[in-house]
């Protein structure tokens, strides 16, 4: 027992030692911590990334990496951020763009064609369905072209005999008017044939069905051997190249808006993505619980990101003006993110870019107000901004190297 509590008790103690050994070592000196709080030129320190103590403060590219970067700028300008209103929804389909698939009649699943997931082309084979109706509706449409065929050479005949005063002419008549109802009977089966996609010359009693237009299936409900009926949707399929995000209006604010207003909707799922769009319908009805009205939104799908059912928010544009007056904005593009704080580049006339930590205010549409951090007039860079950050961690990680 004795001996136990000796051994913990050493045991402890040399992991004293080492914890404030640790401490003691991993300090920083004080000379590396005045060099990540120094300053840039416009008065702002930089913090330090965990790669690295302090980022560059220039950076040069080649004219072909500019050009290939296709980096673009633009000069910061002083301006009334647009009013805003805030509507929140969530993402859908356009019906107009979407179908759902389902069978003219009942029959069995022999064979599926398609995964939820997949991309499709209208008139695209989705499954295969064996309805044994069809036999039946083949069979009788043979016989009656058969019997149609014989109705109108007995026609053709009683007339000839009708003619030559050899026959009556009622009987003409009759004749004439049986052939023709065993061909509209044998049009229809036709019909009936065609609507189901199957033609008069196929044979067999398996049905294809197609897709009716071209998308992403969102949706399926088919496995083989499975029976369907008439009102069963097998799968849903949207078009998901464009999407509507559909905001809720409160009657209150309905006044302040109008069709055509722009608008950027930013979804919880991607809360750093914007996307812009206008509002091209505004409900026409009034929710009688919530007490509000739709206003849909289109928005293009960027890098498939979007998602039917995403909730979000719409910050939409007003007739009104903001009170504040003019102040320095940037577009949104502009702005990268490093550590946690927000920078831009502005180029030089020497083609150097010298990145800029700012400190950001208010936002409206793709524009951002910059608190500090930058002058009017200088050219910031807003398209191509990937590479040049890339290069500023490149030069940060290399230095630290």
């Amino acid at each position: 027992m004795n001996a136990r509590w000796t051994v913990a008790a050493i045991a402890a103690h040399y992991f004293l030692v080492s914890c404030k050994t640790e401490t003691r070592d991993t300090r920083p000196p004080p000379e590396a911590s005045s060099v990540a709080a120094a300053p840039d030129a416009g008065g702002h320190e930089h913090t330090d990334e965990p790669a690295h103590e302090e980022l560059p403060k220039r950076v040069r590219l080649s004219k072909d990496v500019i050009a290939d970067a296709k980096i673009r700028t633009a000069p910061v300008v002083k301006e009334n951020l647009a009013a805003t209103l805030t509507l929140p929804g969530e993402i859908a389909a356009d019906p107009d763009k979407s179908a759902r698939v389902s069978v003219l009649v009942p029959g069995r699943l022999m064979r599926v064609d398609f995964k939820e997931g997949s991309v499709v082309r209208k008139g695209q084979v989705l499954v295969t369905i064996r309805i044994p109706e069809i036999g039946k509706v083949r069979s009788a449409y043979k016989a009656t072209i058969a019997k149609a065929a014989a109705a109108r050479a007995n026609a053709d005949r009683v007339k000839i005999l009708a003619d030559k005063g050899l026959g009556s002419a009622q009987e003409a008549h009759a004749a004439r008017a049986e052939a023709e109802s065993l061909e509209a009977e044998a049009k229809g089966l036709a019909d009936q044939l065609g609507a189901l996609g199957m033609s008069v010359q196929s044979a067999g009693s398996e049905l294809a069905v197609r897709a009716p237009v071209n998308g992403i299936v969102v949706s399926r409900d088919a496995i083989v051997g499975q029976p369907v009926t008439a009102d069963e949707t097998i799968a849903a399929i949207a078009d998901l190249s464009e999407v509507l995000f559909l905001g809720r209006v409160f009657e209150m604010d309905l006044g302040r808006l109008q069709t055509g207003a722009r608008a950027e909707v930013q979804l919880n799922a991607y809360p750093k993505e914007r996307f812009a769009g206008v509002i091209e319908y505004l409900g026409r009805q009034i929710d009688p619980v919530a007490r509000t009205v739709t206003a849909r939104i289109r928005l293009t799908n960027r890098n498939d990101l979007l998602r039917i059912g995403l909730f979000g928010t719409a910050q939409v544009s007003t007739a009104e003006e903001q009170r504040r007056g003019p102040v320095l904005v940037v577009p949104r593009t502009a702005l990268t993110e490093i550590g946690g704080k927000s920078f831009v580049f502005v180029r030089h006339a020497d083609d150097d870019f010298e990145i800029h930590e700012v400190v950001l205010g208010e936002s409206a549409l793709g524009k951002v107000e910059i608190v500090s951090g930058l002058r009017e007039g200088e050219q910031v860079v807003v398209d191509g901004v990937f590479t040049l950050k890339s290069a500023v961690l490149k030069s940060a990680l290399t230095e630290d190297e």
